[in-house]
């Protein structure tokens, strides 16, 4: 029985203390959504205190093993406040299982998946094992040979790595993790791989894969094949023969040109990442975790934490490294008792984990820590911090280790690894710092997430009456009052607007200290990962972010300048890119403002008689509905569309809406204010992942339709259109209806209930 366990349940010998944790009405939701202790009617019957000092009593549990006169009460009392102060939060497994009888507290596994039937499927069996039990999985799926190879066993040919992929998707729909945290993968193919190109293409639908970040791993051979217009070999992983050579840059080209169209697929750099692998004689690094941040060996977990930075500011608005050390030191004695107390889905995970003991001490509320230092994010200045405090938190860290490591002793696998052969430093932890994307956590502690830019200023949070609450960022309320420019109509505008930038009754210097992602130039995002990535042992979450008009061109430039910077890899997200997103841009009230051409007593033209259009299947909550599009010769004239139940009220209504459309249509009713008008309107059952609505479920396909025909970009439609994409930098969330969504490393999730979703 682990440590864990033995004590799960039992009381602490300390009374409760006065510190309460000092919670936003949002951070209140979602801990009692989902991280919360609840009876059998799903109530919860703990209190955040009570959650903080459980998972406190539980950590700190493990320096008994180390030193049976260990004074466990002072350094439980050390971890509730760290976390109660929300200076630091460890990983939500640690959060959620700590102290409880699941026990389970890892946030990232990456499993084997070898060349035959049975690796396959034990790993998919250990998947279903680990999303129960509230983990994410990555998998290499380079080692199983390409479809229509020979199969020696049975005489007959291979179905290849992305059919069995879509096994792994279908265990990880079916478990989604017990409803606490949904299931989440990662898929990893090398670039050198025989089946490379379906693997980029393998998302392009968006009705495949729904459970799985990808990412191409890209290999130094092959980027040099790139920067110099070669070809490079394609090798079959069961012979190590070479089968065939392709373009590299037209397999560089294709994996750009999939990721500017709907985010899939991401790109690791995979020899730099096994550059840094610091038990190379242990083996090569294949994957990561499903945000791409923690490469990890075959069967290893790695269990993370974050510091908020918005916490290290003094009253004099300097950073304050003194508590920041404090913090860092606390963190990684916290860290590193959970590998002692984690009760580990399989064996294999616990010998690797414990034999390497690595953890990932990252941060969140840099952006906040920027806005009270007053720096803004898209500067030299701010790049500079990023250095300067990355390596205070590494340096930190790796002396916390050594000092674990000189009390507890090394990692077992030390002997061999590079701090063994390259100075000899002894240390307690193979890897020390990882920067995590910080979602639900961030939420939680009222910050801006790990090292992205401020989400937005202010957003719209719907509440239980369907009333409106606009949530202000705190210092830009602050800096509002006290500047005599704050007014409820402004923060209203920002909501739906998303960003100050081009809001004139701001001043300057504000506007250039409160950016959002949008407002950040894809440059700034890559050298900022790239500041950071220099002072971490694994890897950096961010997410390069592009507006909907962002050209092939420019996700090609970023990737280059990635990989020219020393990341270990990038994921990037142009606005409204994915066909069925969860995403969908705009305010709450989506019917509210609409600018549409005044259309007096106009009359529509005359249906003709011959038109040319397309029929396009889109997903609704209500089941598919069938959207024709048709045009004469002066553009867009009509929509049809059809549930497939004659006489049904919905059908009916669908209808309705084609009609009123096409009347629209013909009687020059500018498309984009149309558009604007029906998109993102929401129905009591919207499709996860489709349209919020058949109405929207229209809109959709109108926008399908202009984009695949570059004839209706002539006139200025193609604008019209991406004008409609772009009401606001705040998406809708499918759960709540708040403005509160955030897209991130292939997931996203909402800041006013913290629903989440990767894949």
């Amino acid at each position: 029985m682990s440590v864990n366990q033995q004590i799960a349940g039992k009381g602490s010998r300390i009374a409760a203390l006065p510190l309460q944790p000092q919670l936003s009405p949002n951070a209140m939701k979602v801990l009692e959504k989902r991280y919360l202790k609840k009876d059998e009617e799903g109530n919860p019957v703990e209190t955040p205190a009570e959650m903080f000092r459980r998972v406190a009593r539980t950590i700190a549990a493990a320096d008994r093993e180390h030193d049976p006169g260990a004074d466990v009460d002072a350094l439980e009392e050390e971890f509730y406040r760290m976390m109660a102060r929300l200076e630091f939060l460890p990983n939500s497994p640690t959060l959620m299982n700590a102290g409880r009888e699941l026990g389970q507290l890892s946030a990232c596994f990456v499993l084997p998946v070898d060349d035959s039937m049975e690796s396959i499927f034990d790993a998919i069996k250990n998947t279903a094992l680990i999303h129960k039990s509230g983990g994410g999985t990555g998998f290499s799926f380079s080692r199983i040979r390409p479809g229509n190879d020979v199969v020696l066993s049975t005489k007959g040919v291979s179905s290849g790595p992305i059919s069995f992929m879509t096994v792994f998707d279908a265990a990880t729909e079916t478990i989604k993790q017990g409803g606490t945290r949904r299931g989440a993968n990662m898929g990893i193919l090398r670039v050198d791989h025989p089946d490379i190109l379906e693997f980029v293409t393998c998302k392009q639908s968006n009705d495949r894969l729904n459970n799985f970040n990808i990412s191409v791993a890209l290999t130094e051979k092959f980027m040099e094949a790139v920067e110099k217009g070669e070809e490079y070999e394609l090798v079959n992983p069961r012979t190590g023969a070479v089968v065939r050579t392709l373009e590299a840059r037209k397999v560089f080209d294709m994996t750009v040109n999939l990721a500017w169209k709907n985010g899939d697929p991401g790109i690791i750099f995979l020899d730099r990442i096994n550059r840094d692998n610091p038990t190379p004689h242990k083996g090569e690094i294949e994957s990561t975790n499903p945000c791409g941040e923690q490469p990890l060996l075959p069967y290893e977990s790695c269990n993370l934490g974050s510091v908020n930075l918005a916490k290290m500011v003094d009253a004099s608005g300097n950073i304050d490294y003194e508590h920041l050390g404090q913090v860092v030191d606390s963190a990684v004695h916290f860290l590193d008792n959970v590998i002692d107390v984690n009760n580990y889905p399989l064996p294999e995970i616990e010998k690797m984990t414990k034999a390497n003991r690595k953890i990932g001490l990252g941060l969140m509320g840099f952006a906040d820590m920027l806005i009270d230092v007053g720096i803004p994010y898209n500067s030299d200045e701010a790049v500079a911090v990023a250095e300067e405090v990355m390596t205070f938190i590494r340096e930190r860290s790796r002396q916390k280790s050594a000092q674990l490591a000189g009390e507890r002793g090394t990692f077992p696998n030390y002997p061999g690894s590079v701090y063994d052969t390259q100075g000899g430093l002894k240390v307690r932890n193979a890897t020390t710092t990882t920067i995590a994307p910080t979602g639900t956590l961030s939420i939680i502690a009222n910050c801006s997430s790990g090292i992205e830019p401020l989400f937005a200023v202010s957003y719209i949070r719907n509440v239980l009456d369907n009333t409106e609450m606009v949530e202000v960022h705190p210092n830009f309320e602050r800096m509002a009052r006290d500047g005599g420019f704050y007014n409820e109509d402004l923060m209203k505008e920002i909501a739906r607007k998303g960003s100050i930038a081009d809001l004139p009754d701001v001043p300057d210097i504000i506007r250039t200290l409160f950016v959002t992602a949008h407002d950040v130039t894809p440059e700034w995002h890559v050298r900022m990962q790239a500041a950071f990535q220099k002072y971490t042992d694994n890897a950096v979450s961010k997410t390069v972010n592009f507006p909907h008009h962002a050209t092939i061109a420019d996700v090609e430039q970023v990737y280059m300048l990635a990989y020219r910077t020393g990341c270990k890899g990038v994921t990037i997200y142009r606005d409204g890119s994915r066909e069925q997103q969860v995403l969908n841009i705009g305010g709450v009230r989506k019917g509210a403002g609409n600018e549409f051409m005044a259309p007096g007593q106009v009359k529509p033209r005359p249906r003709p008689g011959v038109t040319t259009g397309q029929t396009r299947k889109m997903t609704t909550g209500c089941g598919s509905l069938y959207v024709t599009i048709n045009e004469d010769e002066h553009g867009l004239c009509e929509v049809f569309s059809s549930m497939g139940r004659a006489g049904a009220c919905k059908a009916a209504q669908s209808e309705a809406v084609s009609r009123l459309i096409s009347l629209a249509l013909r009687s020059g009713v500018d498309t984009a204010a149309i558009l604007k008008s029906i998109k993102a309107i929401r129905c009591p059952s919207p499709e996860l992942g489709g349209a919020t609505s058949c109405p929207d479920a229209i809109a959709r396909a109108i926008i399908d339709h202009m984009e695949a025909a570059p004839h209706l970009g002539e006139d200025g439609a193609s604008e019209g259109l991406r004008a409609s994409a772009e009401i606001s930098a705040c998406p809708e969330c499918p759960e709540c209806g708040s403005t509160g969504l955030e897209f991130g490393e292939g997931c996203v999730f909402c800041h006013a209930c913290g629903f989440s979703k990767c894949g």
